[in-house]
């Protein structure tokens, strides 16, 4: 590592700072030079600055980033790439892998002979980050004594005997320090470990009558992890709670927060939410991995006609598709990936989202805070004066956000929102109840998307069976099918943790708008007279779309079932 200025010395730089006098200075420089210790060490031992104080100072000076490591989840992977030998000699600690380059927290960042070596037994080029020797330490001690499975760290956390005594749950100081306990920093990195890599959605800590249970929702369904003792519950909750930076002596109200770990060169977002039960505080953390948010659009589904619609909707240079189901039916995903194959150099992408999930580079994008006044519909005012191309707008929740969007739409802008309604066809219903009139929303919509998300068939365990033709009738969808057809399921695997089931699938039907239906909107036809309109064009309810998902082997018939309705 070559330096190309001269920098400072720590002593000056404090001194500059107001942390230290010229005295206390020429006192620290005669202690280190008789002991033969580093500078910011005598500091801290004199009690002049603290070990934070060292590290900002560092950073400042150096240019480089400081890194809290105690708030930070590290890949035990990643940790591994530095051998404990070397990492302790070094008194240094790898935190993330980005390509060719090893990110390292380090105490003395221009150690040269600790980054060369470590460099020469890695072969990756190495970026120093500052932190300090005790969050050093700590690091060490907790990543290089993990076990080597989420399993392995559960069976050891429960003979430690971490617990608190009767009395000690209120106590703030025990909580803290139960918390950083060693083999609770383990088994906490582990679970979310664990959790990023089966692919995770959420993660539930549950406290029951006689355990804590931890369960995850892995492709839309919940699985339980383990069952641990219940006296670890204060631990593992003040953990979580210390992570996204919430009051931790505060168990009567429900609280959110968040976090970043790291995994690679992968940001996890973590967002927490804690709620009071009958047995103690339950926590949820949802995980949002920004690695994963843009996809290729024709990954969404695997029909090309359904695919071919989505791309002319979004061509159209303005009116407002609006994509629709309930929560967790994937319209998020969807709306983040048009975006993407939207986002060009010349247009102006403007978003307002409650709350922002995901950062995409050259868009704009707004965080909604009620607090100070930045409501949607707040919001979209200013945007409206931004010059926008294009706007997404996180959700239409009431009238006024609804009327906003329409007047874009109407005025030259492509507008992507979401809404809460269980098909196409409803939510045009949705918007007249709404109190929009009928002849803006007919004016204004270019097309309706609903959605669904299912359990796609494990790959590795696909096995064939003959269907029974009753069965399609009794789904409510006529096939003329010139042979019986054949269903498809998952026997169970490894791959798939004998579930049959691995990765998800979006179901979708496509309403675009035509001058009949908007004829039938402005004189306020039902939603069965429009449907039949529709399916005269071609339009495919979500069951039919459902049904050649199963005949096409990607689910199972009922997994339809459950995430579909028979639509006359």
């Amino acid at each position: 590592m070559t330096l190309m200025k001269k920098l400072q010395p720590l002593g000056e730089i404090l001194k500059a700072k107001g942390a230290l006098t010229s005295m206390q200075l020429e006192e620290v420089l005669r202690i280190g030079k008789r002991t033969n210790t580093r500078v910011g060490k005598v500091i801290v031992n004199l009690g002049y600055a603290t070990e934070e104080d060292i590290a900002n100072a560092l950073a400042e000076q150096y240019g480089m980033p400081a890194i809290v490591l105690s708030n930070t989840i590290l890949d035990p992977n990643t940790v591994r790439i530095v051998p404990e030998a070397l990492a302790r000699r070094n008194m240094v600690i790898p935190v993330s892998l980005e390509g060719d380059t090893l990110k390292v927290a380090m105490i003395d960042p221009l150690n040269v002979f600790a980054i060369d070596e470590i460099k020469k037994v890695t072969r990756y080029n190495i970026e120093p980050l500052v932190t300090t020797e005790t969050e050093i330490t700590k690091a060490i001690d907790n990543y290089y004594t993990m076990a080597g499975s989420f399993e392995e760290v559960v069976t050891s956390v429960q003979t430690t005997g971490v617990a608190l005594l009767k009395g000690e749950e209120d106590k703030p100081e025990k909580l803290q320090k139960i918390a950083a306990e060693t083999s609770v920093v383990q088994l906490v990195g582990s679970l979310l470990n664990k959790a990023v890599v089966e692919k995770a959605s959420d993660i539930h800590i549950e406290p029951d009558e006689d355990a804590l249970r931890i369960r995850m929702r892995i492709d839309g369904a919940l699985y339980e992890s383990a069952v641990l003792p219940l006296n670890l519950h204060p631990a593992v909750i003040s953990r979580i709670k210390i992570l996204g930076d919430l009051d931790i002596a505060e168990k009567r109200l429900p609280q959110d927060g968040r976090f970043v770990i790291k995994m690679g060169s992968r940001d996890i977002d973590m967002r927490v939410s804690t709620l009071p039960t009958i047995f103690g505080e339950k926590a949820v953390l949802r995980l949002l991995d920004k690695s994963n948010v843009i996809l290729e659009i024709e990954r969404l589904t695997p029909f090309p006609d359904t695919l071919e619609v989505l791309k002319k909707v979004i061509k159209r240079p303005y009116g407002m598709t609006l994509l629709t189901g309930p929560t967790g039916s994937g319209k998020t995903t969807t709306a983040y990936t048009l975006l993407g194959v939207l986002n060009r150099p010349e247009k102006n992408l403007v978003t307002v989202e409650d709350p922002v999930e995901y950062h995409i580079k050259r868009v704009n994008q707004v965080q909604v805070n009620p607090k100070v006044g930045v409501t949607f519909a707040g919001a979209l005012r200013t945007i409206l004066r931004q010059d926008p191309d294009i706007i997404m707008i996180g959700e239409v929740r009431d009238k006024e956000t609804a009327e906003i969007a329409i007047h874009a739409a109407l005025t030259g802008h492509l507008v992507i929102s979401t809404l809460h309604t269980n098909d196409a066809i409803g939510t045009i219903s949705r918007l007249l109840d709404m109190g929009i009139e009928p002849f803006l929303v007919s004016s204004a919509l270019a097309a309706i998307v609903g959605q669904r998300l299912v359990r796609r068939i494990c790959q590795n365990c696909k096995v064939e069976y003959e269907a029974d033709v009753m069965m399609l009738e009794e789904l409510g969808v006529k096939l003329p099918l010139a042979e019986k057809p054949r269903f498809y399921r998952g026997e169970g695997c490894p791959a798939c943790k004998s579930t049959g089931f691995k990765g998800r699938l979006g179901i979708y039907e496509v309403l675009v708008l035509d001058e009949e239906i908007r004829a039938m909107i402005v004189a306020r036809a039902d939603n069965s007279g429009i449907l039949e309109a529709a399916k005269r064009k071609g339009f495919q309810p979500m069951r039919a779309q459902g049904i050649r998902a199963v005949l096409g082997g990607h689910t199972t018939v009922e997994e339809i079932i459950q995430a579909t309705q028979v639509v006359d």
